[in-house]
């Protein structure tokens, strides 16, 4: 498959998937604290390279309490190509979820939604994939602009980040999120970008990532798949 089909292949997917709420769970009941024993499972989902193999790992919680964690190592069967990071690590994560006995009620990817050149990012391929729930959490904005300036927010603050002339959709269409995750006196860190993947606005995803900010930068469950990552990349290794 060539570049050019492939690109067509995540307009495909951009067209089927869901970018509004169509959830069966409530997003509010979702912390990092102490929950509910009925409050949402949330999957993080990260992945950690080795030579020509890719581990990918899952950790599935409820809240502060780690209920299932899963991973797979697979070859790697396609290069590095910005914009079409989908196509060497799609595959391998529905390898990891394959394994994963129990199904979460949302997704947490360590990438992009819709905040895509295609409005077709790892977020959007897998929870379209899965007809689940999906919000995808990059550490760089791929595309779009901010709508205020983001150099200068407070935890918990957020800016929308609307779709330009590099997104292929109306120009100020509002994709995904700016949200500050943690904030130091001593020195300011960048926010995260949020988008939604497939069955969530961008509202609702950035709210839910927003219920699962912790100590750290990155979200607790792409957190902690981060660090189950590189754990089992040193198993493997």
């Amino acid at each position: 498959m060539g570049r050019s089909e492939m690109e067509a292949l995540q307009q495909d997917i951009a067209t089927e998937a869901v970018f509004e709420d169509a959830i069966d769970f409530d997003p509010t009941a979702i912390t990092v604290d102490h929950p509910a024993p009925t409050a949402p499972l949330v999957a993080g989902v990260d992945q950690a390279f080795l030579d020509d193999r890719i581990v990918s790992a899952i950790v599935l919680t409820r809240g502060s309490e780690v209920v299932e964690r899963t991973y797979t190592v697979t070859p790697m069967e396609f290069p590095y190509i910005p914009g079409l990071l989908s196509f060497r690590e799609g595959g391998p994560i529905l390898d990891a979820f394959e394994t994963l006995e129990t199904e979460p009620h949302v997704i947490v990817f360590d990438g992009s939604g819709r905040i895509h050149f295609r409005q077709a990012g790892l977020a959007t391929h897998i929870g379209s994939a899965l007809d689940l729930p999906a919000i995808g959490v990059a550490k760089n904005l791929l595309c779009g602009r901010p709508v205020d300036p983001t150099d200068a927010l407070d935890a918990g603050e957020r800016v929308e980040i609307v779709a330009d002339e590099s997104v292929n959709t109306a120009d100020g269409t509002v994709i995904g999120h700016a949200l500050q995750t943690r904030q130091y006196p001593s020195y300011r860190i960048n926010p995260v970008y949020v988008s939604p993947g497939h069955r969530l606005s961008a509202e609702t995803a950035t709210d839910i990532v927003d219920r699962c900010r912790g100590e750290y930068k990155l979200p607790e469950p792409t957190r902690l798949a981060d660090a189950y990552a590189d754990e089992a990349k040193a198993e493997v290794k």
